[in-house]
């Protein structure tokens, strides 16, 4: 009885108080609530405790014989009880849904909890009430729409979220349709599918908000507008800003990017692996291998500008996890340059630095794209949302240093500390290649200023060595004359950003505690 004897405690107190309480006052009290010791059967010392954010839902419920039958509950003749669903922490980043049941002998003190619960879920800004849904049946092994049905829909129709399902027919069909349907009664737009949909979605989303705000996205000046509807990746969660790089070749909008842009070695390796889809993933591997033992490499020129409004550096120690101060900071920058001058931004503000050689790699990461080969990524202080993204140039070396340099993305030692890489942050950069810049001369009015100046000082320089192709995304652009622009915060997704390996439960939970809301 020492159970419900606290819960019926804390619940008077609520009660009796609730329709005078702020939404604050609610929110401090249920978290009050939520370090009611309530014990489980395997480990009688855990202690449970579920934020506001992460319950699903709260539903009524009528105990079952197995439950009335536990010490005194047998003695009495009626209970009354409800549900409350919510996301359980498993391993690996993995969160899955679980429930836990609360029971009392007072119908109307039960029905006051479940309505005090309800008002605050409903008290949840940030929580969506209208999804579109867009399955490529094509996805996970022909399984996209069965998973969907089977795995998603469950959730949403437990969590009250309305839904209208598109299944795509068609390559582009996601992107093209969301230039037609009315985006803005929906609260966020989710994919199932591969990286293909999640691009479609999100050229389609951004480039509809450009086309109804006005703007040319075909002028590398522009500043976009920023996306406010969010895109979900199964699964979802809370809200994540992502900085998107925008791509440009001679003023034409080319593609948008929000992991890797990578010429020579990740350009090579992907466009080898096009031609051999019928190998599968092993595909990768082999033209992997294949490009490495070519040892291509590809002469050009770079001109960047660097992200002095970022805090921190490539090379320092400073992650970005979930409630990155890093990327909080830029938050609150980019909030106050909007209230000063709206959307208005001066070109040539900062000065640009011009950078010329014979490279093997040239990559610049929005993210730290990690992955299990790569654990910290091509970058691991790379930032989501801190409207930078970190250029890393692998200048020309012998085949045994640049098998160094790779093997280094698989330890724990700084892959930048070669005499041959160089990496920086910047928010702007230009690219070509010293055999397009003979044919290509109109690539932008700064560029046409550092690269003309460096032919001139340079007549001799140029390379028979053909041009590589830039990897986007996982999609090859056609052209190497490229110029990109980071767009700080441009869209936002349901996520809850970069999560440690938490080896310490109760760390975590007092985290979670801390940003209860």
């Amino acid at each position: 009885m020492e159970i419900l004897e606290q819960v019926q405690e804390k619940a008077t107190k609520l009660v009796k108080g609730l329709e005078h309480m702020s939404y604050e006052e609610k929110c401090s009290c249920l978290k009050d609530f939520g370090k009611l010791d309530v014990k489980s059967e395997n480990k009688r010392d855990e202690n449970c405790f579920v934020p506001i954010s992460e319950i699903i839902a709260v539903e009524e419920t009528e105990l079952n014989k197995k439950q009335r039958n536990i010490g005194r509950w047998q003695k009495m003749t009626k209970l009354h009880a409800f549900i409350v669903y919510y996301m359980k922490k498993a391993r690996n980043h993995r969160w899955r849904c679980s429930d836990v049941t609360f029971w009392c002998v007072d119908e109307h003190l039960c029905n006051q909890w479940i309505q005090a619960l309800k008002e605050l879920l409903e008290m949840q800004k940030s929580r969506p009430k209208q999804l579109l849904v867009y399955i490529n049946p094509y996805g996970g092994k022909r399984q996209g729409k069965r998973i969907y049905e089977q795995k998603v829909a469950p959730l949403f129709n437990l969590a009250s979220i309305s839904t209208d399902v598109v299944v795509t027919e068609h390559a582009n069909h996601a992107k093209d349709n969301l230039f037609e349907v009315n985006i803005y009664k929906y609260d966020g737009v989710v994919c199932v599918g591969g990286d293909g949909m999640f691009s479609e979605v999100m050229h389609g989303l951004i480039g509809r908000i450009q086309k109804d705000s006005g703007i040319d996205q075909n002028n590398p000046k522009a500043s976009l507008v920023q996306c406010n509807i969010r895109i979900g990746i199964i699964p979802a969660g809370d809200c994540q800003p992502l900085d998107v790089s925008s791509v440009h070749h001679n003023n034409t909008f080319l593609k948008y990017s929000v992991s890797l842009l990578g010429y020579g070695f990740y350009g090579d390796i992907l466009k080898d692996s096009e031609k051999k889809r019928w190998m599968g993933p092993m595909r990768y591997d082999y033209s992997g291998f294949k490009t490495f033992l070519s040892h291509h490499y590809y002469e050009g020129t770079i001109a960047y500008q660097p992200a002095k409004h970022t805090l921190g550096s490539p090379r320092d120690k400073d992650s970005c996890r979930t409630g990155c101060y890093i990327c909080k900071k830029s938050e609150q920058q980019l909030a106050e340059q909007h209230k000063e001058c709206g959307l208005k931004h001066e070109e040539g503000e900062e000065e640009w630095k011009v950078i010329k050689g014979k490279f093997l790699a040239i990559n610049a990461v929005n993210m730290s794209c990690a992955c299990p080969r790569s654990p910290k990524g091509l970058s691991p202080a790379a930032h989501l949302a801190d409207g930078s993204a970190d250029l890393i140039l692998v200048r020309k070396c012998s085949r045994f240093d640049f098998l160094r340099y790779l093997v280094r993305h698989t330890n724990q030692d700084d892959q930048f500390d070669f005499p041959f890489v160089d990496v920086y942050r910047v928010k702007s950069f230009q690219f070509i290649s010293k055999l397009s810049e003979d044919n290509e001369s109109n690539v932008m009015d700064i560029g046409k200023k550092h690269f003309g100046q460096f032919c001139r000082d340079h007549p001799a320089c140029c390379c028979n060595i053909v041009n590589s192709t830039w990897n986007c995304d996982g999609e090859t652009l056609d052209s190497s004359a490229i110029e990109v622009r980071v767009h700080c915060q441009l869209m936002k997704l349901f996520a809850r950003g970069i999560e440690e390996n938490c080896k310490d439960e109760a760390s975590y939970s007092q985290n979670s505690a801390e940003q209860l809301l």
